[in-house]
């Protein structure tokens, strides 16, 4: 049994969290040992594992934690701005990864699979975002492209600019997508006002739009699912 107050150096072999990672494997470790392997030490009183569990217990989740900044995270003793930013780094590599991910999806067939791409995008943003994806006609994504970014209530969007890039990427369909920061997932009427004006200039171009995302960190909400599109 290792001691809360030894340092990981006197541990058991297989209770050290890179000795246990490479006994045991990544998914053996809990998510504090995997920070309290990126920080590297803790203090003389308190050990990688037991600051990285403190500093998890005060985010409460690892989104909560990712959005912690340096000087945030340099708040918790034993962290300073070398292990701050070896957080901030690691955790940001975790979420490009997982836009990576999604990007991987060949054929949108869902609005969820519309929220699995989007979300490590826009879902966590603390100011509104409005996305476009272009489709070719197999619904495949050809590209996605920001149009425009606002406050924390709102965006405005260029139609110009989106069916110009239709043309260039040569789309036959749209998904429209923005974020709301506040979490809710109620269309505003400036909501349903833009997808109406992109809803009819697509018919009048000939490029249809498939749906309209409102995404937050958790969920999503879809016009098309919803009945209104």
């Amino acid at each position: 049994m290792k001691s809360d107050h030894f340092p990981i150096s006197d541990w058991s072999e297989e209770d050290r969290p890179r000795e246990k990672l490479m006994l045991k494997g990544k998914e053996a470790l809990s998510n504090a040992e995997l920070i309290a392997i990126l920080i590297g030490s803790g203090s003389r009183n308190e050990s990688a594992v037991d600051l990285s569990r403190r500093i998890l217990a005060s985010a409460g989740t690892l989104n909560s934690l990712a959005k912690l900044s340096i000087s945030q995270l340099m708040n918790f003793k034993g962290i300073g701005e070398a292990k701050a930013i070896a957080i901030i780094a690691a955790l940001e590599l975790g979420r490009r990864r997982r836009a990576e991910k999604a990007v991987e999806l060949v054929k949108i067939t869902s609005s969820k699979m519309v929220f699995e791409l989007m979300q490590p995008i826009i879902g966590e943003l603390p100011h509104e975002e409005f996305w476009v994806l272009f489709l070719n006609n197999s619904n495949k994504v050809i590209s996605k492209s920001l149009l425009s970014k606002g406050g924390m209530t709102g965006t405005i969007v260029d139609t110009r600019l989106v069916f110009n890039l239709a043309f260039e990427t040569r789309a036959t369909s749209l998904i429209l997508c923005h974020n709301h920061p506040s979490g809710s997932l109620i269309p505003s009427e400036a909501d349903k006002q833009i997808t109406r004006k992109l809803k009819s200039a697509g018919e009048s171009l000939d490029v249809k739009i498939l749906d309209h995302l409102i995404i937050t960190e958790t969920n999503y909400y879809s016009f098309v699912d919803e009945g209104i599109f």
